[in-house]
């Protein structure tokens, strides 16, 4: 298959798509399958997959949107500097969350895994049933263990519609705090809202382009190398939206 026909389908079905496609999504687009859905040959591996998505990021990065890894996969979204021009023709303004929620969120985004109890004591009062509700029904936090403690409480972490919601790869990709005090103070608090905050302002445009649409005769290559061995159990980076066979 030449480059260019193989760059044309994954642009078309990363355009088309709905949500954010994986590494394995996009190799299921050169697979070749049977009568009863079985894949054979080697079709296109993640390296080639992934040389491919920066050719396309270099084609689109004069333009309005572009390519980016989120954590759950790529996508194109509208670039920051096109939000003003965006919110003309959709008024609808993302949801406002109080600052209680928005401070629960936060000391769970960077402080994560962190029990209800750890929450209560970094904000000083009790942690509303309905904020965790309402933020596990969003799907930005979840159950990620239990503390060995007496009662066994529940750790909750972020998770990777959080990160896609915030047009971001990883946790890593979110403003360093300097400093976050142990106890509770009115600065730190602030100062995780405000984070926070930054990131959902940033992204607000980001999943507006979805539906909007954009060499060399060199033949893709079939075959990568075996993958690296894997990545620390838990820590997740720009390579977490690939996924095996």
């Amino acid at each position: 298959m030449k480059t260019d026909e193989a760059k044309r389908i994954l642009e078309t079905a990363l355009l088309c798509a709905r949500e954010p496609m994986s590494i394995h999504g996009m190799k299921k687009l050169f697979a070749d399958v049977d009568a009863n859905g079985r894949q054979f040959g080697i079709g296109v591996g993640s390296d080639t997959i992934k040389l491919l998505l920066e050719e396309l990021r270099h084609d689109w990065r004069d333009r309005g949107i572009e390519i980016v890894s989120l954590a759950s996969g790529w996508r194109f979204q509208s670039r920051p500097e096109m939000k003003p021009y965006l919110d003309r023709i959709s008024p609808e303004k993302p949801p406002k969350y109080s600052r209680a929620t928005l401070e629960t969120l936060a000391i769970i985004a960077y402080r994560q895994p962190v029990t209800r109890g750890d929450i209560e004591e970094i904000r000083g009062v009790a942690v509303n049933s309905q904020t965790i509700k309402m933020l596990e029904d969003r799907g930005w936090i979840d159950v990620v263990g239990h503390r060995e403690v007496v009662g066994r409480p529940a750790l909750l972490g972020t998770t990777k519609q959080f990160l896609d919601d915030l047009g971001l790869a990883s946790l890593g990709q979110l403003p360093p705090l300097d400093a976050i005090a142990d106890a509770a103070d009115g600065r730190s608090l602030e100062a995780l809202e405000a984070a926070l905050n930054d990131n959902f302002d940033r992204a607000a445009a980001g999943a507006a382009a979805e539906d909007e649409q954009g060499a060399s005769s060199v033949e893709v290559p079939i075959h990568d190398p075996q993958p690296a061995a894997g990545s620390v159990p838990g820590q997740q980076n720009n390579d977490t939206n690939d996924e095996s066979n």
